[in-house]
């Protein structure tokens, strides 16, 4: 008996279904999706995909995993695969290391070398903490929020001012987190303005403000991966099922908030928030900039902005070789369309760049940072979305040499441009 009860449970282990094995890291596909400007392209948007700031013609990029040529098609639309990379089985790097993905800067070594640069040149660079991050809020780790503002000083220069006496030039990287390329240029712009003999010229006239690292706690994931970075782009507000969890910070901001090219899902790359302006490190950036610049636009979606604004904010992302500015809820033209043009237009003549409105060039997207800036402030504001879609130095991820050898040549002239520029800009 009991020898034919053991069989019969042998049997019964035999015939159950085996466990699924457990699924673990996906490869990473970049998907070329037929989506023309318009309706198309701002469908694929609101569907929540996580739609690259990148257009070839007719078609938009889309980053995914192996299902979402599938998905794609159960919403009507088609793809082709462009690229796919592999998981990497690559350990992760040390919470010790002061680099990772062949010398990309850790957020602890971003912000110990603001520190580094204010000590060494007192009569030029001073740091400011302007905020904490969402985690640091909650007492889950995080990190100061915190800038330089770069200068020869005088009496009045750094202060948190709106009557500062020298226009003001902002620029500020990885309010993104994956894209890494923006910070290695805020930390090579840093090192130009205190070191290079050009640049430390001009700081007689005018006042740089840099913020290497927007958004820390996204970029305390995307440096977690070590070899292979964690294409992280949201903050870490949030929690969610099948997706990266977070708030899209260039969603978030008061300007024209929820409206195209946002998503309500918690999931989606694109997620507003609850609410405009909800997020840590979007109401510390507003509050600077409130405390840097004189508003000089009334109200409205056609008010222009007095003729003695100074200053311009320029928000790097990557990638897609491109010069974008206000408005990009829409291809609305603002009050100060013609003086914001050829800003542009000058800053992408020195790189190759292609300028204009998103919604010229790429698609509408509402709550962007850029619109913000230009909408409560009047000041001057633009994206440039650096590097090339494809080649060892295109996409998120590019080798360490190529910022180097490759994007800081062309990123330094518009630094340069756009500080000239930031003195009478309309």
């Amino acid at each position: 008996m009991r020898t034919a009860v053991a069989l019969l449970a042998c049997l019964a282990l035999l015939l159950s279904p085996a466990p699924a094995p457990a699924e673990g890291p996906q490869a990473t596909y970049v998907l070329r999706v037929p989506a023309p400007m318009g309706d198309s392209a701002q469908r694929l948007l609101g569907l929540g995909y996580d739609v690259l700031e990148q257009r070839d013609g007719a078609d938009l990029f889309v980053v995914g995993g192996p299902r979402t040529s599938q998905e794609l098609r159960a919403d009507g639309y088609g793809s082709t695969v462009e690229t796919v990379t592999p998981p990497s089985q690559r350990e992760p790097r040390s919470l010790a290391g002061t680099t990772y993905y062949g010398g990309y800067r850790t957020i602890t070594a971003h912000l110990a070398h603001l520190d580094e640069v204010a000590r060494a040149h007192p009569g030029l660079a001073t740091v400011v903490d302007y905020g904490d991050s969402w985690r640091k809020t909650q007492g889950s780790g995080g990190y100061d929020l915190k800038a330089v503002c770069i200068t020869r000083k005088s009496p009045g220069d750094c202060a948190l001012t709106p009557t500062a006496p020298k226009p003001r030039l902002f620029v500020m990287g990885q309010l993104h987190a994956r894209e890494i390329t923006t910070g290695d240029m805020a930390w090579r712009f840093v090192d130009d303005l205190v070191g290079s003999q050009d640049l430390t010229a001009m700081l007689d006239a005018v006042e740089v403000w840099v913020v290497p690292i927007a958004n820390p706690d996204g970029v305390e994931i995307v440096e977690s991966g070590g070899d292979t970075p964690v294409l992280q782009r949201k903050n870490a507000n949030g929690t969610c099922t099948s997706g990266p969890r977070g708030v899209d910070l260039n969603r978030n901001a008061g300007s024209h908030w929820g409206e195209v090219g946002s998503s309500r899902n918690k999931c989606s790359e694109t997620y507003q928030g609850t609410r405009a302006d909800s997020e840590v490190e979007v109401q510390a950036l507003e509050s600077l900039w409130r405390k840097l610049y004189r508003d000089t636009r009334a109200p409205g979606d056609t008010a222009t902005a007095s003729a003695d604004t100074t200053g311009a904010v320029i928000s790097m992302h990557s990638y897609g070789d491109y010069v974008l500015f206000p408005w990009g809820w829409s291809t609305q033209k603002t009050g100060n369309d013609a003086a914001l043009r050829k800003i542009a237009n000058d800053m992408a003549a020195l790189s190759g760049f292609t300028a204009g409105q998103p919604g010229e060039v790429l698609y509408n997207a509402s709550g962007a940072t850029d619109d913000w800036v230009y909408d409560d402030l009047g000041v001057p504001s633009f994206v440039w979305e650096i590097g090339a879609s494809s080649g060892r130095c295109g996409g998120f991820l590019p080798a360490f040499s190529c910022q180097q050898d490759v994007h800081w040549p062309k990123v330094r002239p518009m630094l340069v441009s756009a500080m000239n520029a930031a003195k009478r800009p309309y």
